[in-house]
């Protein structure tokens, strides 16, 4: 890997994780690309030829896996961890978190009841996916496995 590339991937990551910080902001495209010091154009391209997702979809899925911890160890409501992870509408929080987890945030919480099981193995099976995801859906009684691009 050539040194220019490891850079950009640095600079990359840096945006990121300040992505990852302030999850719960507004997505503010050109400050992310300032610290990666390219223009937002580029900075959109890279991220999504580095990561394999939009910096807007990274940060979905980022708000998401927050929202299934919160619907999973807490018992406030679905509009109150909506609002706390940093979406501003019920309507598309619900569809953002079918469209990655399968099922509505109500379905995902009476089913995330798990029992004694350490944390990393429930981070692991409850982590949503980032490239593809997949639902199952019934087509005349046999379940049909459906592949969404991002």
């Amino acid at each position: 890997m050539s040194r220019a590339v490891e850079e950009s991937n640095r600079r990359l990551l840096r945006a990121r994780d300040a992505m990852d910080r302030t999850y719960a902001q507004p997505l503010d495209v050109p400050a992310l690309a300032r610290i990666a010091l390219t223009s937002e154009a580029h900075f959109i391209r890279t991220f999504r030829a580095t990561f394999g997702e939009t910096p807007h979809r990274y940060l979905q899925r980022r708000r998401v896996e927050r929202s299934m911890f919160l619907l999973r160890e807490t018992n406030r409501s679905v509009t109150d961890v909506c609002m706390e992870v940093g979406f501003g509408s019920l309507g598309t929080f619900s569809r953002t978190f079918r469209d990655i987890v399968g099922e509505t945030p109500t379905e995902y919480r009476e089913r995330a009841t798990l029992g004694s099981v350490p944390t990393c193995f429930t981070m692991k099976w409850t982590r949503p996916s980032s490239l593809v995801q997949a639902e199952s859906r019934q087509v005349s009684g046999t379940a049909v496995l459906e592949k969404r691009e991002p």
